[in-house]
Parts: structure tokens; C-alpha cells; sequence
């Protein structure tokens, strides 16, 4: 199929995109409690006319198109979940839910995958591939890839590649950004638990005091990126939350750090941790404390684009829009993201479509109260899933 074809069909639905997109915007729902939000996905699925399933044990639903003489399965993913984030903004689509928000741009993400089950089912006697089109819950918490790779939604058949996008309010609209090989560092909740002995705070000699630990393995952990670390290799360690005490005037006998660790490779994850498990039981022993750490479950892996797979998406952008909107980002970002679980089982490419609009004041970061897109992007995300399909015809 030509460009000019595939810009039309894309564009045509523009108006479509939009209204659903703010559809979903009005009502987000955080991981694992997207009930609404899969009622309107299948609500729009079933007015495409588009087969699909509905999986039992989560909120995922997997549309598809099978073609008997396909030779290659591609899949094409979208995350659904919202953010416990109170949104500020004053728009006629402003989540009508108090205290959540689609501020990482899911409902976007939800809408333009939508649209691809659209043109895409529209033209499904022209294709001869496979396609598959995951929307997944869980993403911001559980990372719900999982819930959707165990339920086989990459096999009968088999997914040979999977794309997926993120709407990106560093980039202006209309320019498309990846990278290959790492894209998404690995990110890992940690929690780290030290014990002292309770006293009276006016006899800190009778007690062992698990915040004095506490904080010096605190100073001690920020020794492990700026001493034992490459300055070459991007890591993160951030203890983001610390609970302890009693009361003024007693001693503190327990105290839990939380944090996050992010990393570019198993090899530099693997190191890190246990730097920390050696800081936080030497140091902890030296004031008299014992200390664990725990890595707690659901940690992601770093997303690795496939070299082939970036390339069809080099090809898409230069196809449709010219060499000039593409951009190739040269450092990966430490931010996590869940779609690292599904290259590790097929060949994959994630991608950055740019949302960004000074003109219309369109410039706050993800994950904040004002967050939103410019909806001109929408169409575009739409163009770039349909041809990164039509390159395997």
C-alpha cells in the first residue's frame, strides 16, 4: 500500500481518535483496577467489528486479525492503566475520577492502538501477516506483561515481532525518537529493613539506635554510583522513603528504607545489589544493627530494541514522513517500562512519539498534574503501527 493511502486512512479518523481518546482520559483507573476502561475498549472493538479476547484473571484484551496464508504473526501493544495523580487541568476531558489521572499518557497510547485495529481491520484482505493487538493493564504497578505473556498472548501463533510507543512531552509532535539495542534501563523496587533496640531517649546508651544506622547507610549506598560505578555506565539508587520512630523521646529500634534501582544491564544490577546487601549489613553491624535487603517482586528488566526491528521503524518514520522527524536518541532513559518482557520473548522495537506544543502550552513532564498531549500526534501514532504491519507484506 502506498504512503498517501495510509496517511488518508490515518487521518480520516482523526476526529474518531480524538473523541476517544478523551474518553478514556475522563475516566482513568489505576493497575489492576481498570474495570471502565476495558468496558470502553471492548465497546470500540466491537463497533470495528474486530475479533478478540477478554482474559479472565486480569483487564488485558487481545484483538487480532489471522490470515491462513501468513507466514508472520506481529503484535502491537498499549498499556491502560492511570496514576494516582489528582489532575489540575482545565479541559472538558478532565478525569472525572478524584485523585487519578492518565498523566503517563496511556489513554493515548489505548486510542491510537485502537485506531490501528481500525484501519488495519479495514484493509484485512490486503494484508498477509498475523497481527495482534495487546491491550494491557498494569503496567505502572505490576507490570501487567507479564499477566498477558502468561496467558500465551504471544504464542498460537507465535509473535515473530512486537511495537510498541510512548507518548514523549520532551519531543515536539510530528517527530518519532528510538534507539537501538538499550532503550529502558531496569528498575527494581528495594526494601531494606534495619533493627536496632528500643529505649528511653534519655538513656541511649540502653538501646541500639536504628535511625543513627539507618542514616549512615543512607550516605553510605550514594557511595556505590559515585565510587563503584563507571561514570560511562548510567545507573540510579534513590532511597525515596524512610520509616521509623516512635516518639521524640524514645529510641527508634526499627526503621525501612524504600527505594528504586535502575540499570542498563544484569551485570551492572546484578554488582549493584550487591554493594548494597554488603553496605547496608557491614554498616548496620557497626552500630550494633543487623540490616536486610529485599528486592521485592516486579522489578523490569531493560527494554533491548532488536536491530531489525529498529529498523522498520527508521523506515516507517523516513516513508512517511521524512528523514528529518526522526531522532536517534543516543543515551537510554533510566526510566522503567514493562515492555522489556516482551523482547525478551520476540524480536522488538519501542518507540517515542513526540506530543509536545508550545503554541498551545503543551509541555508538562509525564507523571505530573498538568500533563497532557497534543492530540495532532494521535493520527501519527496510528500511521506509524500500520506501516511498521505493511513492512512485512
Amino acid at each position: 500500500m502506498k504512503r498517501e493511502c495510509v496517511v488518508k486512512l490515518c487521518t480520516d479518523i482523526k476526529e474518531w481518535l480524538i473523541n476517544v481518546r478523551r474518553d478514556l482520559h475522563k475516566t482513568p483507573e489505576l493497575s489492576t483496577q481498570e474495570y471502565i476502561t476495558k468496558i470502553k475498549i471492548v465497546k470500540y472493538l466491537n463497533e470495528i467489528g474486530i475479533d478478540y479476547i477478554e482474559f479472565e484473571k486480569h483487564y488485558g484484551v487481545m484483538a487480532y486479525i489471522l490470515n491462513k496464508n501468513a507466514k508472520k504473526t506481529i503484535a502491537i501493544r498499549a498499556d491502560i492503566d492511570g496514576l494516582p495523580i489528582n489532575e489540575l487541568n482545565d479541559t472538558e476531558y478532565k478525569s472525572v475520577n478524584k485523585g487519578k489521572m492518565h498523566a503517563c499518557g496511556h489513554d493515548a497510547h489505548t486510542a491510537i492502538l485502537l485506531g490501528a485495529c481500525k484501519v488495519l481491520y479495514g484493509i484485512r484482505d490486503m494484508l498477509n501477516v498475523n497481527v495482534k493487538f495487546l491491550f494491557q493493564p498494569a503496567e505502572e504497578d505490576m507490570g501487567g506483561a507479564r499477566f498477558l505473556i502468561k496467558d500465551k498472548c504471544l504464542e498460537s501463533p507465535k509473535v515473530d515481532y512486537i511495537f510498541g510507543l510512548h507518548v514523549q512531552p520532551h519531543i515536539d509532535t510530528s517527530f518519532i525518537e528510538t534507539k537501538y539495542n538499550t532503550l529502558n534501563a531496569s528498575a527494581d523496587t528495594i526494601k531494606i529493613t534495619i533493627k536496632g533496640k528500643q529505649s528511653h531517649g534519655a538513656y541511649p546508651d540502653e538501646g541500639v539506635d536504628a535511625i543513627v544506622a539507618a542514616s549512615q547507610v543512607v550516605v553510605g549506598l550514594q557511595s556505590i554510583i559515585s565510587r563503584n560505578i563507571s561514570p560511562c555506565n548510567l545507573a540510579v539508587l534513590t532511597i525515596g522513603k524512610i520509616k521509623g520512630g516512635y516518639a521524640q523521646n524514645i529510641i527508634c529500634e526499627n526503621v525501612e528504607l524504600n527505594g528504586t534501582l535502575r540499570a542498563l544491564n544484569k551485570q551492572t544490577r546484578n554488582f549493584m545489589i550487591k554493594r548494597i546487601e554488603e553496605i547496608v549489613g557491614k554498616i548496620s553491624q557497626a552500630f550494633g544493627c543487623t540490616g536486610e535487603l529485599e528486592i521485592e517482586s516486579g522489578g523490569y528488566p531493560p527494554v533491548i530494541n532488536d536491530k531489525n526491528a529498529v529498523d522498520i521503524v527508521i523506515e516507517s518514520v523516513k516513508t512517511l514522513f521524512g528523514k528529518d522527524k526522526l531522532i536517534m536518541r543516543q543515551n537510554p532513559s533510566l526510566g522503567g517500562e514493562d515492555f522489556s518482557f516482551y523482547t525478551e520473548n520476540c524480536k522488538g522495537a519501542f518507540f517515542h512519539l513526540g506530543c509536545k506544543n508550545e503554541l498551545k502550552n503543551i509541555v508538562h513532564p509525564l507523571h505530573t498534574s498538568k500533563f497532557d498531549i497534543d492530540e495532532e500526534c494521535l493520527p501519527i501514532g496510528v500511521m506509524m503501527h500500520v506501516m511498521n504491519v505493511l513492512y512485512f507484506q
